[in-house]
């Protein structure tokens, strides 16, 4: 299923080397402003080719809009977006399966039916769609207090951010990649927020966040350091602030028990290293079904997860609209 949410609405749609890939939203409230400048900024952060830590391929990443925007506010219809692939080489691809990607699983799945070139609809690119979801998310939020940034918070194992970049190019000139985590962080969020068990935010923002290619765990607060704590290191002692209910610490990262307490929304993000490696590697040839060796050709991310930091912010920001849709705020 390519559909997400419960009063917002998400579905993408197209494949890596497509005509075009995009976003329909559904349930978004009408009248609200949506600068596409702002959009295309946000796009710009997460597009390919602008750096040697980056792919290659280079993308201009603009998106049309088709419905839901007239005048520069959503009208109440679905919001459409598509953006154009235009820097594609499908004759990088044949039918040796890449290890780490959803070849293998495709090819169960769809019996190898699926598009294959650059990932199909398995790809990164498709993050460029929920990017532009997630900057009109953000700028809706962003009327009601809402803020959402993000950071790269670990590059294989560096923590410093003055050699996090040093790490990736080490990587690319061993013809490798690094995995990375990134962290969002929502201030301005109101308490309240969340429907348990199964829409509660940390429900909601995981599903999403788990669609994103390559994450592979997913953390809120301070997340699986909390299993290594006492209760009384982990828990959030409360007081008093001018009338209102304040925490020392956040631990818990703004949710207790799927519900959002006021406090800053801390999420984190896994990401795997890049499968598509220069090294050879073992694998099989779906085509004859024989053994054999694979160098991955093509042009590809030495780190994914500088790129998906807009991605990770967007999951966050959409999340969070939706449960305030579901709260009955923010229409």
């Amino acid at each position: 299923m390519n559909t997400w949410g419960y009063k917002l609405r998400l579905s993408i749609f197209g494949e890596s080397h497509g005509p075009a890939i995009g976003v329909v939203m559904d349930g978004l409230p009408p009248g609200e402003p949506i600068d596409l400048e702002d959009v295309a900024r946000e796009l710009l952060r997460r597009a390919p080719g602008r750096d040697e830590t980056a792919t290659a391929r280079r993308e201009e990443d603009t998106a049309e809009v088709l419905s839901g925007l007239l005048m520069g506010r959503t009208t109440g219809a679905p919001l459409c977006a598509v953006i154009r692939n235009r820097d594609t080489r499908s004759g990088d691809y044949d039918a040796k399966l890449r290890p780490g990607h959803a070849d293998w699983t495709a090819l169960l799945k769809y019996k190898g039916h699926t598009d294959r070139r650059g990932g199909g609809h398995f790809s990164g690119r498709l993050t460029a769609p929920l990017v532009f979801a997630g900057a009109a998310a953000k700028q809706i939020l962003g009327r009601h207090g809402v803020t959402v940034a993000g950071r790269a918070a670990r590059i294989g194992a560096v923590t410093d951010p003055d050699g996090m970049r040093t790490e990736i190019l080490a990587a690319k000139a061993d013809g490798d990649s690094v995995g990375g985590v990134i962290e969002a962080v929502a201030v301005g969020v109101p308490g309240g927020l969340g429907e348990p068990f199964f829409a509660s935010l940390e429900s909601v923002t995981a599903s999403l966040l788990f669609a994103i290619p390559a994450v592979k765990g997913v953390e809120f607060g301070d997340g699986f350091g909390l299993a290594g704590l006492r209760g009384s290191q982990a828990n959030d002692e409360l007081y008093l602030d001018g009338g209102h209910i304040r925490a020392h610490t956040n631990h818990n990262g703004g949710i207790l028990g799927g519900i959002t307490n006021g406090e800053p929304v801390v999420v984190r993000a896994a990401f795997k290293p890049t499968p598509s490696i220069a090294r050879p590697q073992r694998t099989v040839d779906a085509g004859t079904m024989q053994e054999t060796e694979l160098t991955v050709r093509g042009r590809h991310d030495p780190c994914i997860a500088p790129r998906a930091l807009p991605a990770v912010e967007a999951a966050l920001a959409l999340s969070i609209l939706d449960c305030m849709l579901m709260a009955g705020e923010g229409q």
